[in-house]
């Protein structure tokens, strides 16, 4: 345990040699890239069908602690490999690329680790799981400098909804001032079925026998094998943020992309447990209050037990407000339109406008293989979400220490 502990920590601060590879290939638009899978679960596999929609790639390997999770990935794709530690798939040389689909709490270990193999890396949200994690993540990728591609999974990033935004964005006299960014997650189950449960993949096959379990543990308290603990990974705090990791991140990286906003000053949290009792330890229902220091308040609510008002976003300016939900739109406020001298230009402004971008489901994968082509900076980069994985954790645990925290950008502090 101690050993397998202390190289978690050298390949996490970028120090373990024995993965270390050369300069990656450059990879031209007709060469295929040869693809490593990093968490065989469900995320990993909704994932597998999102690179087979991109030409010229091919699913080389999967690693999983479990090996059901293995096997199961293994037969979908004939003739790939399958591993218990990821560190073996990272030893493949002629895997080009790796897509990590686990917790949260193990990336920074497996994300530094696949950047001294010299892989390209797609990781999913959110990116770091404390302020050290993403630390250790930022030291890997200053060590590698621009030689590879890292795309954080914040996959909105890459939805025609942008361009509509940054349309809107475009003429600063159409929102005015922004002040305000008002964001909510609302959903449902039925009764009797919590969000996040999944008693189904509680079979007695997933035993001691089948699973890794150490390597699940990664850094966190050592304990017994645990079934429950490892399937609702999502419902405890040393392996999850919840909903904060799990939704606010995704809508709070588009915006913070759109509008190109730093770590919050201050971040508040509240909520609670109020409708599952069983056993979770992150709630069912939050408020969090993100104060930025552009001068932008951010507050975005999210409940577990009634999906009307859904999942949608608004982004309040003194002249318009841009609200996003299935569609972008932008709506003016008619009392504080500027006044042109163009007839046009007013009439612009005055009305209310729906984006009319579309996007492929696929989008956000095939971008980060055209950037590993091209060397140009993906549409999620890895600074996007650090930024974005910092306020997360400033939000989670000003819940958990039940006050408002403050970001130290001189210290690169939560204090």
């Amino acid at each position: 345990m101690d050993s397998r502990r202390n190289f978690i920590g050298k390949v996490a601060t970028g120090l373990a040699g024995t993965l270390a590879a050369g300069p990656a290939e450059v990879l031209g638009a007709a060469d295929r890239i040869r693809v490593g899978v990093i968490g065989a679960g469900d995320r990993g596999t909704e994932l597998l069908s999102q690179i087979r929609a991109c030409p010229n790639t091919e699913i080389a390997a999967f690693a999983d602690i479990y090996s059901r999770n293995r096997e199961r990935a293994q037969a979908s794709v004939p003739g790939s490999a399958g591993y218990s530690d990821y560190r073996r798939l990272l030893e493949d040389r002629s895997i080009d690329a790796v897509v990590i689909a686990t917790p949260p709490h193990l990336h920074a270990a497996q994300f530094a680790a696949a950047l001294d193999a010299g892989k390209h890396v797609y990781i999913e949200r959110v990116m770091a799981f404390s302020l050290d994690h993403a630390k250790r993540m930022r030291a890997a990728v200053q060590k590698q400098g621009t030689k590879l591609t890292v795309q954080v999974g914040h996959q909105a990033c890459s939805f025609g909804h942008t361009a509509d935004v940054r349309q809107f964005l475009a003429e600063p006299d159409r929102l005015g001032r922004i002040t305000a960014v008002t964001m909510q997650m609302h959903r449902n189950t039925p009764v009797g079925k919590p969000q996040w449960a999944r008693p189904a993949l509680l079979t007695p096959d997933l035993n001691e026998q089948n699973v890794a379990w150490d390597e699940f543990l990664g850094e966190t308290s050592p304990r017994p094998f645990d079934a429950h603990r490892m399937i609702h990974w999502r419902y405890f705090w040393e392996t999850s943020g919840g909903s904060v990791f799990e939704g606010m991140s995704h809508q709070l990286a588009f915006w913070y992309k759109a509008l190109r906003l730093q770590i919050p000053r201050t971040a508040s949290m509240e909520g609670g447990i109020y409708l599952w009792k069983d056993g979770r330890e992150t709630p069912d229902t939050v408020s969090v209050s993100l104060q930025q220091p552009e001068e932008i308040l951010i507050n975005w609510v999210s409940g577990f037990g009634n999906n009307q008002l859904g999942v949608s976003e608004d982004v309040l300016g003194t002249h318009g407000t841009i609200s996003r939900a299935a569609q972008v739109r932008y709506i003016p406020q008619k009392a504080n339109q500027p006044q042109k001298t163009n007839q046009t230009q007013r009439a612009n402004q005055a009305v209310e406008m729906a984006g009319r971008s579309s996007h492929v489901p696929h989008a956000h994968m095939q971008n980060f293989f055209d950037c590993i082509r091209s060397g140009k900076e993906p549409n999620c980069p890895f600074d996007l979400g650090y930024r974005v994985s910092v306020a997360c954790r400033m939000a989670v645990d000003s819940y958990r220490l039940g006050r408002a925290l403050r970001w130290d950008a001189v210290r690169e502090e939560i204090v």
